[in-house]
């Protein structure tokens, strides 16, 4: 089966990092980005030692993230909060983006998370989020670079925020109403 993208997936920027604010609706998921934004100070993008532990604490649930490489235009798992955590396990950290994106999944997150390192960008979507057992899940999803030199993204620092489904099963990614932003 041959993948199609359509042109959402590849709209420009729709502005900058307060646009992004302002379109936001989860107040958790605002605080998160807020916090990443305050972190990063005068740099283009914040390091994981940037980030306050105690600020995240209370998203330490929905938070997730992967690592990049460059050389080889792979993910790997990096951070799993508890939300992902029942579908995922313990081989997510340092595992392959490829053997985690559940079937089809695999291509469109690449081209989403690979598209958030080379801008640098900010990735915001709602709606659909993914489906279990072909039960629909919705909320808002958010997703930041991080960079140990503060310059060129090596870390993929996303956020979830949905009611969690009652069922646990095969996972179907979802991606709607994407967004983009410049940093």
């Amino acid at each position: 089966m041959m993948l199609r993208y359509t042109d959402e997936d590849f709209l420009e920027p729709r502005g900058n990092f307060e646009s992004l604010m302002h379109r936001i609706q989860s107040p958790a998921l605002r605080a998160i980005a807020q916090h990443w934004h305050e972190a990063r100070g005068d740099n283009r993008i914040p390091s994981w030692t940037d980030l306050s532990s105690s600020a995240l604490s209370p998203y330490s649930k929905m938070l997730w993230g992967f690592q990049y490489d460059p050389k080889a235009g792979e993910f790997r798992g990096w951070l799993a909060g508890d939300k992902l955590r029942k579908w995922v396990d313990d081989d997510f950290r340092g595992g392959l983006l490829q053997d985690l994106a559940p079937g089809l999944s695999y291509e469109p997150v690449k081209v989403y998370l690979t598209r958030i390192m080379q801008g640098p960008l900010a990735f915001r979507c709602s709606g659909r989020l993914f489906e279990v057992d072909g039960f629909v899940v919705t909320g808002e999803r958010i997703a930041l670079p991080l960079a140990e030199d503060r310059k060129s993204g090596d870390v993929i620092f996303g956020a979830s925020d949905y009611v969690a489904p009652p069922l646990l099963g095969p996972v179907k990614l979802v991606h709607e109403n994407l967004e983009w932003y410049e940093i």
